[in-house]
């Protein structure tokens, strides 16, 4: 019974595949509701609930929470993390996520959140190297691709090395970013450091970046080391995980 409620949901979403790749259903195309569906192959919801699954596995739709789903239109950005932090960028004033998508055909924009004083978070203090509540400055801000959210990151900095830095405390820090700011004051960039991690969404991430419920998304937290050995950032990342593609090169050592 259960190979059979396999090859009725797999049956559909090869029909709705189909479509997709023939044009029928045409990129940023709705894609039927589930109550369409159900009527149309005679099936239950959970059965029409894991098809439409197996087309977001596939990347073939996108869901959006509210406002149903919908025929890729657009590749994932390419995040190359090899060539986004080079000097060179940020001289010439380009800011990593907005080149990238821009590369990918998409239009990018950024929405801050908040920019001002907080109490270090205990992971966040750790890797910065003060203690748990000192205070830091922090930078939230939702980045979007097509007026979809894609990303929310915080970058967290030292207090004594941003408050000598007024660019910081604005909502747009200039040319290059915050990076370019930093090194502008002496704090020369020698190395970023990144954990990545894949796991679900939490409510309030399906909320802020208009995902379904049990989405994928990635964690990414950065660390940006200067000549001294110091972390002077801490830049906390959620992306929704059908949007990018993580691109890393790594010097062969002997």
């Amino acid at each position: 019974m259960a190979s059979t409620a396999r090859a009725k949901y797999l049956q559909i979403a090869e029909d709705l595949a189909a479509q997709i790749r023939s044009g029928t259903l045409a990129p940023g195309a709705v894609v039927p509701s589930e109550a369409e569906l159900m009527e149309r192959y005679g099936v239950a919801s959970g059965t029409v609930r894991k098809a439409v699954a197996e087309l977001r596995t596939t990347q073939l739709i996108e869901t959006h929470q509210g406002r149903g789903s919908f025929v890729r239109s657009r590749p994932p950005v390419q995040r190359k993390s090899s060539d986004r932090f080079r000097r060179a960028h940020r001289l010439a004033g380009k800011a990593a996520y907005l080149a990238e998508a821009e590369q990918s055909g998409g239009t990018p924009s950024v929405n801050v959140l908040f920019v001002g004083p907080l109490d270090a978070p205990s992971g966040i203090a750790e890797r910065l190297g003060v203690p748990q509540g000192t205070k830091v400055l922090a930078r939230k801000r939702r980045y979007f691709r097509d007026g979809i959210p894609t990303e929310e990151a915080t970058s967290f900095l030292p207090w004594d090395v941003a408050k000598d830095i007024p660019e910081l405390f604005a909502e747009n820090p200039g040319g290059g970013g915050i990076y370019a700011r930093l090194e502008e004051h002496g704090h020369l960039l020698v190395e970023f450091g990144e954990t990545v991690q894949a796991r679900l969404a939490s409510k309030a991430e399906c909320v802020a970046l208009t995902l379904s419920p049990g989405s994928p998304v990635i964690h990414l937290v950065r660390e940006a080391v200067a000549a001294n050995g110091r972390v002077v950032e801490v830049c906390d990342t959620v992306m929704a995980a059908d949007q990018f593609v993580l691109d890393y090169r790594f010097v062969a050592e002997s």
